[in-house]
């Protein structure tokens, strides 16, 4: 098979390293990809993966492409190209696509129709309000003192999300977002949300259009710095499987969960095919939904494509043909790690252009893999490109010796203004101390 990877982080990265591991696996394109995917090579015919100079968001583009070359297949990993309608686009020209169409990615691309959607077809979630006006934003968020989340309503690259713990900072939050625009179009309605407490975990499940497989557990870290503080980023690390769930208890979260949802979409002849990824806050009062996205998580793909045993290529192809029924997942016992290496000012302003060393070192390990996110080349040497460089991932039989390796990786690896958190895995490990 011909394969067309869209995309250009470590998400994307590790989609194509797995896809490549495919013996259907004969000719991999990455539109705009990065320094790192044509280290990879196709089993089927061993050429290298080949990036294609088009941004994620050039629909024309990319179908100009795919009418050129013909992919067998091809594989969307962000949000905004299915939020755009890409898949729409690709189908009406008997392309085949992985992912949800446009009206299927509004769980992710619009925070207010998730809300409204799991609140018809009862999805556990938080109690919440949606605004298109500050005033009324503020009046709701005093409901409960001020302890609340506040979404941007549109897509803001995983960082249209603040938390409010007082009714000064909810209003603050509210006209970051709704006044000053902080998160550009997004802000035009925001979704007022309980703060929720517990244990947040991802949930992944792979779905065809009439059957969903549920992936193990993962957490990701969102904000910048230890001990979850500082701004919320893109994801700073993950970890699976997370031990904050049995598997009676996981099976239970998607009963409660899944189920529902499955029911709202045929109710609605909503034909979901791809990857739905709810993050879930593990309350006192059982699992409920932060909030909907439509594609695998990053950095969680990472640490999914380092456990799992499928072949690829063939779970994304039943995905698209809903034969889905006919595969059943399986997942390696270890653990894995993923820390993200980031630039220094991350999420905010950064520098770009810094040489990588260390990579060649890291390349020696086993069972360890460097994604590379945010990296171009520049006269034969890997630079910093990004604000998430690369995602440094080990596997191992344990948690303990799946965070020790990816961390001894990290230790090899160098570039001015690096930043990284140094607790992935603590709190599944029962510390939040630094790690040596």
């Amino acid at each position: 098979m011909k394969i067309l990877v869209i995309g250009s982080g470590g998400r994307e990265h590790a989609l194509v390293w797995k896809l490549a591991q495919s013996p259907h696996a004969r000719q991999i394109w990455c539109a705009p990809g990065n320094a790192g995917m044509p280290l990879e090579r196709a089993a089927g015919t061993g050429k290298a993966v080949e990036c294609v100079p088009l941004q994620a968001d050039d629909l024309d583009g990319l179908l100009e492409f795919a009418k050129e070359n013909n992919p067998d297949l091809t594989v969307v990993g962000p949000d905004n190209p299915l939020a755009a309608g890409i898949v729409d686009v690709f189908q009406r020209h008997r392309l085949r696509i992985w992912g949800p169409n446009q009206r299927a990615a509004q769980f992710e691309s619009s925070k207010a129709f998730s809300q409204n959607f799991m609140a018809v077809h009862g999805v556990p979630t938080a109690r919440s309000g949606v605004f298109s006006d500050a005033h009324g934003a503020k009046m709701f968020a005093a409901t409960f003192h001020g302890r609340c989340v506040v979404k941007a309503d549109g897509l803001a690259l995983g960082k249209g999300v603040l938390l409010a713990y007082n009714q000064h900072e909810a209003d603050q939050a509210i006209e970051d977002i709704m006044l000053k625009r902080t998160f550009g179009a997004a802000g035009e309605q925001v979704v007022i949300q309980e703060l929720l407490e517990g244990m947040e975990i991802s949930l992944h499940a792979l779905c065809d259009g009439h059957v969903a497989r549920l992936f193990p557990t993962s957490q990701d870290h969102k904000r910048a710095l230890d001990g979850d503080n500082g701004p919320n980023t893109g994801g700073m690390g993950t970890f699976s499987p997370a031990p904050f769930l049995t598997d009676d208890e996981l099976l239970d979260a998607a009963r409660t969960i899944i189920g529902p949802w499955q029911r709202g979409c045929a109710a609605e002849a909503i034909d979901f095919r791809g990857m739905l990824y709810p993050g879930v806050m593990l309350t006192a009062d059982g699992p409920k939904v932060l909030e909907f996205n439509a594609r695998f998580g990053d950095p969680e793909t990472q640490v999914y494509m380092a456990r799992l045993e499928n072949d690829l290529v063939e779970l994304l192809d039943a995905c698209v043909s809903g034969t889905l029924k006919d595969i059943q997942l399986r997942w390696s016992a270890h653990s894995a790690v993923c820390v993200v290496m980031a630039s220094g000012g991350y999420p905010g302003a950064y520098s770009k252009g810094h040489v990588i060393s260390g990579l060649e070192s890291v390349a020696s390990l086993p069972n360890v893999k460097v994604f590379h996110a945010g990296t171009a080349l520049s006269e034969g040497e890997f630079v910093t490109h990004g604000g998430r460089v690369l995602g440094v991932t080990a596997w191992a039989p344990s948690l303990e010796e799946a965070q020790g390796a990816a961390y001894a990786a990290v230790d090899l690896i160098q570039f001015e203004g690096a930043h990284f958190r140094t607790d992935i895995g603590a709190k599944a490990l029962g510390h939040r101390a630094p790690l040596a």
